[in-house]
């Protein structure tokens, strides 16, 4: 079986988490992940970062403390989604009562649509933020998109989820928005077994994401920060234990997975490289004249797994599933056919129905379509070897060749 990912967390990893547990350690959030935390920073290149449970949870917190910097506001935030995303990207945007606002993809690097980003920002007068997905590690042309953004006075917000490492023109990806999540998943570019990252370079939003994650209180926080939130709510020492200034959640992690993630972070380098030369080469060996992504040598592609897009989807995902090679659908497809979105905003033929703009207009998402139609991916982690990286590439050839002769 060619795996699609493979575990990060190695033999010897837990050997010293066994070792670590014998000395009888605290095992809840502690000093650990305020390790986690400031090693996760410096490696990306920000001033903070926030652990918590998930990289799911880090785009709710995200979207929390976004939220809550702006509730004076007393307006519903319009929010763009990429429609080529996951599922806990556009649902908290729901969850949390905002207007998601779905973007087409490009089909160069599968990010948002720039064209159509546009039309959404003249069209709805004005946006409230960009949540922009830089999908499985592929690098977008962050130089247009924060031009564009800068012109309409739009913040962004990035999910680097599958791009932990990628960077554009030396910059790591999640480093450019006012917010960044990273996951820490199974299979993902580390793994805390379960985890995630919110980053940030702006201290007022670092204290939000510390007090939302944990229910809302001050406890987490510097002594200047707690002491301007009790002066101006009147609150003493004691009463402090148990107040809430914030509607938050319990988003905490553990000092066990911390641990775990402290030693993961120095492999990050090297395992990026095999990630990126693995992606190199499917682009050459594949021979699918129909589409590939465009990879600028000015960028590095720290590839979460490699993107197909083919009207013999079916038929390569039979020819792979029959020779023992995982494959999956290329993300979520358009989130726009998605179950949970359709019950709220409805669709017809292949398009959605945006109610907000213009009563019973219908987007058209061309290149989402043509994803969710075609497209598919397949095997890339750092335990991938080159000849399994042929093997795939062959059996991928064997279906699209086969078809042009």
């Amino acid at each position: 079986m060619i795996n699609l990912v493979k575990d990060t967390i190695s033999n010897s990893d837990i050997d010293n988490l066994i070792d670590w547990l014998k000395t009888y350690p605290r095992l809840t959030k502690g000093p650990l992940t305020l390790e986690l935390e400031k090693k996760w920073s410096e490696w990306i290149g920000v001033k903070y970062s926030v652990f918590c449970n998930s990289g799911s949870s880090a785009n709710l917190l995200m979207l929390s403390a976004f939220v809550e910097q702006r509730r004076s506001e007393r307006k519903k935030l319009k929010i763009v989604v990429p429609s080529v995303s996951w599922a806990t990207d556009l649902a908290p945007v729901m969850q949390l009562g905002l207007r998601p606002i779905l973007c087409d993809c490009n089909l160069d690097d599968l990010s948002i649509d720039l064209a159509h980003l546009e039309d959404i920002f003249i069209g709805y007068g004005s946006v409230d933020a960009l949540l922009l997905v830089s999908v499985l590690g592929l690098v977008p042309d962050m130089d247009r998109i924060k031009t564009l953004c800068k012109k309409y006075n739009v913040p962004i917000l990035e999910d680097a989820c599958e791009s932990m490492g990628s960077k554009y023109n030396g910059q790591n990806l999640g480093t450019f928005g006012d917010m960044s999540t990273f996951s820490t998943f199974f299979g993902h570019h580390i793994s805390t077994i379960e985890g995630g990252f919110v980053s940030t370079d702006d201290k007022e939003l670092y204290n939000l994401l510390l007090s939302l994650r944990s229910h809302g209180w001050d406890r987490d926080l510097d002594k200047e920060s707690q002491d301007d939130l009790r002066k101006t709510w009147d609150v003493s020492g004691f009463e402090s234990m148990y107040t809430f200034y914030y509607p938050g959640y319990n988003l905490r992690s553990t000092d066990l997975n911390a641990f775990i993630g402290i030693g993961q972070i120095d492999n990050l380098d090297e395992w990026g490289k095999i990630r990126e030369r693995n992606f190199n080469m499917y682009q050459e060996l594949i021979k699918n004249d129909y589409w590939k992504p465009k990879n600028n040598s000015n960028n590095f592609t720290s590839n979460f797994a490699y993107p197909i897009i083919h009207p013999d989807r079916n038929k390569i995902v039979k020819k792979l599933q029959d020779n023992d090679v995982e494959v999956r659908p290329l993300v979520c497809g358009s989130m726009s056919k998605q179950p949970f979105y359709i019950k709220q905003c409805g669709q017809y033929d292949g398009r959605h129905m945006d109610l907000d703009l213009k009563k019973g207009r219908l987007i058209d998402l061309p290149n989402a379509n043509e994803v969710d139609k075609y497209g598919l991916y397949v095997p890339n982690n750092p335990k991938l070897t080159e000849d399994e990286v042929v093997t795939v590439a062959n059996l991928v050839n064997d279906v699209i060749c086969k078809d042009t002769q």
